[in-house]
């Protein structure tokens, strides 16, 4: 297996937690979203999105940077989604399972993923804080009004709907998709000044999580 990873991006943090639960061996390949590398020529031509992560589920030589000229490697072609990412290694790595059995309760973990992944994430992310800076000419400080207003609405939803649960974690006894979304997306919000404080919720979930070694190992600390 092999990973096209970028150690801060919460996407791949992601990625890299599901992976850690799952004790499942991975390559990772370096491609800096700094340096641009995800736009190079060659890891277009591997992934159009140019965004990280990256997944390719077949064996590959050891990488420890960005090689793909005259081909990559191998690979035919590679899953760019986290979740879809993280639903396929589910499905084919069944145990132990990060999302619920019962479809209803499945539906809800879905739910609070998506908060994250699809109400959040997105506006937050490095690309479009570029944009506001580079197109629009938003200052520093109104970038992070308008980083903080969208993590607020968000963790406002996620505290909200994580306090149904009398779960060990986000709404099950065993981490699942909802707290592999969850936890990238608090580290994000405390690199970029963001008060937490007002989640208690959350927070008693992040510590929980971080005191396990699938999530202690993907930290962006631990890159």
């Amino acid at each position: 297996m092999k990973l096209y990873d970028y150690y801060r991006s919460s996407a791949s943090y992601r990625v890299r937690i599901a992976l850690n639960i799952k004790g499942l061996n991975y390559q990772q390949v370096a491609v800096s979203l700094l340096d641009n590398e995800q736009r190079s020529t060659a890891y277009a031509e591997l992934n159009p999105s140019q965004l990280v992560p990256g997944f390719s589920p077949a064996a590959t030589e050891p990488a420890d940077a960005l090689t793909l000229e005259g081909g990559s490697g191998g690979d035919t072609g590679i899953l760019s989604q986290s979740l879809a990412i993280i639903e396929y290694l589910d499905e084919c790595y069944p145990e132990p399972a990060l999302l619920p059995s019962d479809p209803w309760h499945k539906a809800q973990c879905r739910e609070i993923a998506l908060i994250v992944a699809c109400d959040i994430h997105p506006l937050n992310n490095l690309r479009v804080l570029n944009y506001l800076n580079s197109e629009l000419g938003v200052s520093q400080n109104e970038k992070m009004i308008w980083y903080h207003h969208w993590l607020k609405q968000g963790f406002q939803s996620l505290e909200t709907l994580s306090r149904r649960y009398h779960t060990q974690f986000t709404c099950t006894e065993t981490p699942s998709l909802a707290d592999i979304c969850l936890i990238p997306q608090l580290y994000n919000a405390k690199r970029f000044g963001f008060d937490t404080k007002h989640y208690p919720r959350l927070l008693e979930i992040e510590q929980r999580c971080l005191q396990l070694p699938p999530f202690q190992q993907a930290h962006p600390d631990n890159q």
